[in-house]
Order: structure tokens, then sequence, then C-alpha cells
């Protein structure tokens, strides 16, 4: 019985990906960036790295987790920037590996703003757990043609308006459907996804900044994920904001606390509740986030970034 409903159950997350929402969601997506637009490899100024851990449904046995891991830097010719992508997304019984390398290409269109555009092409990993082939008749779902554990090339691009106070982006990281279907389990894995990135810093204060944020994400038959963020900066150190997400269905309310280390280094922590059916089913979910950067392009940084 328990083989049974571990079958009923992944035939079950497999339409619904089919459907809805299948790349990975972050709460602190504005310092993420890059995971989702390629535009915006080399836009820091810096070589900087980021690391991301999302441990989402705490307490829901298979909930989400995601680790991400990103290196971008402008070359010599600050027109072009240039990146590496990796990610780690665990479902449930099935495991995605991801690395995608990126490329920008920017133009000045004023004194205060730049258009970049940018690419992206690398390959995932699809695997399912070993644990799903113990069963008495294997061959009735997973036999060998079906070949569910393997590699898919993909593209992504991405265009990004921005100046030092404000950013508008779009973008398709993934842009080439992979139909896994050999045996009609399911439909596909793979749908085109759609996002829309903006923000803006508003000066508060001379020790105070607000910047409010928001990513909208649409991929064909699903309703449009929207991710409204509310952030305050206190004295260039010390970030803390709220986040709302509306996803069909559900709606999380989340929490955002950033703090600049030194100049280097910035570390940040978001917590989120969903308020949906799961709420009963798990204490939220927890985003740690790393940031490190080598300013070795101080002659170009002529103003604070806050993106």
């Amino acid at each position: 019985m328990k083989k049974t409903l571990i079958v009923v159950l992944l035939m079950l997350l497999t339409n619904i990906d089919c459907k809805a929402q299948q790349l990975s969601q972050f709460t602190q997506y504005m310092y993420n960036t890059i995971a989702v637009n390629p535009a915006y490899a080399g836009s820091r100024d810096a070589l900087s790295i980021v690391a991301l851990n999302r441990n989402q449904w705490v307490g829901f046995d298979g909930g989400p987790q995601t680790q991400t891991l990103s290196i971008h830097s402008p070359l010599r010719n600050e027109k072009i920037g240039v990146g590496l992508s990796l990610i780690k997304d665990k479902l449930g019984y099935e495991d995605f590996t991801s690395a995608y390398a990126d490329f920008s290409y920017t133009i000045k269109t004023s004194e205060k703003t730049k258009l970049s555009f940018g690419l992206k092409g690398g390959a995932t990993y699809y695997k399912i757990d070993n644990e799903l082939y113990d069963l008495e008749n294997p061959d009735q779902y997973f036999d060998e043609q079906n070949k569910f554990n393997r590699w898919n090339m993909n593209v992504g691009a991405g265009a990004l308006l921005h100046s030092n106070k404000w950013y508008a982006g779009l973008s398709m990281p993934r842009i080439i459907n992979h139909d896994k279907n050999l045996n009609e389990l399911y439909e596909s894995l793979d749908r085109v996804h759609y996002y829309l990135i903006g923000g803006y810093v508003f000066d508060l204060s001379e020790s105070t900044k607000f910047k409010p944020s928001f990513l909208l994400k649409h991929v064909k038959g699903a309703a449009i994920s929207t991710d409204l963020t509310a952030n305050f900066l206190f004295n260039d150190k010390f970030w803390l904001g709220a986040s709302y997400r509306i996803n069909d269905q559900q709606r999380s309310l989340g929490a955002i606390a950033d703090f600049q280390v030194s100049k280097q280094f910035r570390v940040g922590y978001a917590y989120e509740i969903a308020t949906g059916e799961i709420r009963d089913y798990t204490s939220g979910s927890h985003e740690i986030l790393l940031i490190y950067e080598f300013k070795f392009l101080k002659n170009r940084l002529k103003s604070q970034r806050y993106f």
C-alpha cells in the first residue's frame, strides 16, 4: 500500500507540475536576480558571489529544498558581463540539478540609465529517487525505456533596464520545452516561464531608504504568481522588510532581514508562512542568503548600488 501511495503521489505531483510553476521560487528574489534573468550578469560592477538555501514547508515530508550558487562579473570591456549559475532543487522524490552560463551586453540609453541584454545556456539533470524503483512490478511504471534520469539542454534570454535608483526586467530562463512523456504517465515537465521584475529606491531621510519591488511569474496553464516586497534600509547597513505572495489559491506572508557585515560581505534571512490549506502541515519556510563581492573595479563605482 505504501508503495502504491508513493506512485499515486508522484503522478499527482507531476500532473500538477506540468500545469503550474516549475522553476524555483525565492522570497529574496531581488538579491538573486541572476537566477531568473541573465541580463543581470556583471551589473554589480564587481565579482559577485551569491549563495542561497531555501527550505520550504518545514515539517511537510517531501517539501521543496533549493540551493543556488551564482558567480558573475563584468569583463574589462564594461559592456560585457559573464556568469555561472548552479541550482539544485529537490521536491519529494524528484531531483533537479542545473548548470547554466550567463552572458550580458549593456548599452547606455542616457546619462543615468542602461539597457542590458542577456543569454543563458546550460543543462538540467532530472532524477527520480531509487526508492520508487523498488516496486513489485517496476516495469509497469519505470522500465528502462522511460529514461527518467537524464540531462536536458536549454537556453534562456532576458533584458534589464536600470539606473542607480530603479530597475525593470523581462526574462525567460528556459525557452525549450522538453517532453519526457514516453509512456503517457504525465504530459511534460518543462514549460516556458515568463518573469517580470522591478524595483525602486526612495530616499526617506539621510539614514533611511525605502525599496519596494515586485516579481510576476507566468507559465502557460497556471495563474500568474505575484511577489510583492517592501524593504527599508537603515544607515546603509541593515535591511528590514516584508513580502506577500499570491499564487493561484495559495497565499504566503514573509519577513526579511539583511545585514551588511562589511563592504564585501552580506548575510540575509527570510521566513515565510503559507496561509492556504498547507498551513496546518508546516511551520513555514526558511531562506538564508550570502553575498560576497570583490570590489576590484572601484574606479567604476560612482554611487551605492541597492539591487
